[in-house]
């Protein structure tokens, strides 16, 4: 791998200890997986050195607010809802498809606040989630001449997904693509959360409206129609006693961070700056980055430049770890104990997450770790449907959370949120839900650059039947 010169010019100098044994680069010297072949490394160090000299795309100051609501729902006192697309395209990018994303975003935030009573840190898989780790490197494929073999589409910020030697071909420039693609998507974000997008009148409005729709089929079930009749009587308190409003519910602004796996290393490297206001080195990609299943080696590169940043860090925890490995996780990325800074993305299938997940839980409450425990029910759900096409069953997805929230109550500990892959569009990609898609009907609008995504319909489904669980 080419070495990269770290880079402070935009946050400031370097920190004034000349004895520091971290700094960007040093995952380099650390076993990194599931990294692109770059064919051209001197192309790639010139792109990284062009990053490195543009603007961060998050400031340390709103990381570390994340970090102190994350800390809260730690101890009990809030839920993180953390969802997006599989991987952004930069092909598809326009307005549209993120004023959709943050809408959905925001009803089901909005449904689980009241449902709940609990503050709801919205974060979003946007503006940086263009990278994907693969099981093989490469794949085989059918040529005009006989059958290919091609590297494994790794996102867009790496290659393109069309099935040919030169769309597989990792390309430099396209990371310089994701980022001014990350700064648009923030730049509508900020629009969005800053200039009275959604107001809480409205996001009742549209849940409302999300009932009336279903609730004319004979399969509804009626009591999404009394929870939003209850969230009525709120709204209309609020509205006639405006001193009455509460932070966790839209008024005229809300937080609304960004996070995605921190994937591709220069990528990260790049964007990370020695931050003056916070004293800490702030990968400023993304509020919160996380590390895959695939990436989580102790002594590997992303763990190495995880441990060394002051964003809040996820990781994603399968049905293969082992109670030691997750203790020496948490040590090593979170020494100090800091609330907020590590969250548990528990990834474990619906058929395992009641046998595995218990003793993880154990070990790590046991050990005083004050870590925030997340469900993602989507990853360890996957299969090939009859049609060919990768998809997942909105009752396996139902299956896991609710799995979660047994276990953490058997366990006395928080279920403190949920990890989703949805789009605010109306693609066919997941199994089931209200009105059920079909094998059948997966065909009709499968869009994901990846993974299949909950749709519209069924996230809000979703998050009504997470705020029924919240409840009890």
């Amino acid at each position: 791998m080419t070495s990269f010169t770290p880079v402070s010019s935009v946050f400031g100098t370097s920190p004034a200890d000349p004895d520091a044994t971290w700094d960007p680069g040093s995952w380099q010297s650390f076993p990194a997986a599931q990294q692109p072949d770059w064919p051209e490394p001197e192309r790639l160090a010139q792109t990284v050195d062009q990053l490195a000299l543009l603007p961060p795309l998050v400031s340390g100051v709103e990381s570390a607010r994340l970090r102190e609501a994350l800390g809260a729902a730690a101890a009990g006192q809030g839920f993180l809802l953390q969802a997006g697309d599989c991987a952004e395209s930069l092909r598809s990018f326009h307005a549209e498809s993120v004023h959709h994303k943050v809408k959905v975003i925001l009803q089901m935030a909005t449904i689980l606040a009241f449902g709940s009573g609990l503050p709801v840190i919205k974060v979003g898989r946007i503006a940086g989630q263009m990278a994907k780790p693969r099981s093989n490197p490469v794949e085989p494929v059918d040529g005009p001449d006989g059958p290919l073999v091609v590297p494994s589409y790794r996102g867009d910020m790496v290659n393109g997904s069309a099935p040919t030697p030169e769309a597989r071909r990792p390309d430099p420039d396209r990371l310089l693509r994701a980022y001014y693609q990350s700064a648009a998507s923030l730049n509508l974000l900020r629009t969005f959360t800053e200039h009275g997008f959604a107001t809480l009148d409205e996001v009742h409005a549209w849940n409302r409206q999300y009932v009336g729709r279903t609730s004319e089929r004979p399969s509804s079930d009626q009591r999404y129609v009394s929870l939003i009749d209850d969230m009525e009587h709120v709204v209309r308190y609020l509205g006639s006693h405006p001193g009455a409003r509460t932070s966790e519910l839209p008024d005229r602004g809300f937080d609304f961070f960004t996070s995605h796996e921190a994937l591709i290393l220069p990528y990260e490297q790049a964007l990370t700056r020695w931050d003056p206001a916070t004293g800490h080195w702030q990968d400023t990609s993304a509020h919160m980055v996380w590390i895959g299943e695939r990436t989580r080696q102790l002594d590997g590169a992303h763990v190495e430049f995880a441990a060394g940043i002051d964003n809040p860090i996820g990781v994603k925890v399968g049905p293969g770890m082992t109670p030691e490995e997750l203790l020496a996780l948490c040590t090593r990325l979170d020494p100090t104990g800091l609330p907020g800074r590590l969250t548990l993305i528990t990834r474990m299938g619906a058929g395992r997450i009641r046998e595995a997940l218990p003793p993880l839980v154990r070990a790590v409450r046991e050990a005083g770790h004050p870590v925030l425990w997340v469900c993602d029910p989507m990853h360890g759900n996957t299969f090939t449907g009859e049609s060919g096409l990768k998809t997942r069953r909105f009752a396996d997805i139902l299956d896991e959370l609710r799995g979660f929230f047994e276990v953490h109550r058997s366990e006395g500990t928080h279920p403190g949120g949920v990890h989703l892959e949805l789009t605010g569009e109306d693609v066919t990609e997941c199994l089931g839900g209200s009105p059920e898609i079909l094998d059948a009907h997966l065909a009709t609008r499968y869009e994901t650059a990846c993974d299949p995504r909950l749709n519209r319909t069924q996230a809000l489904e979703l998050a009504f039947l997470t705020a029924e669980m919240l409840q009890r």
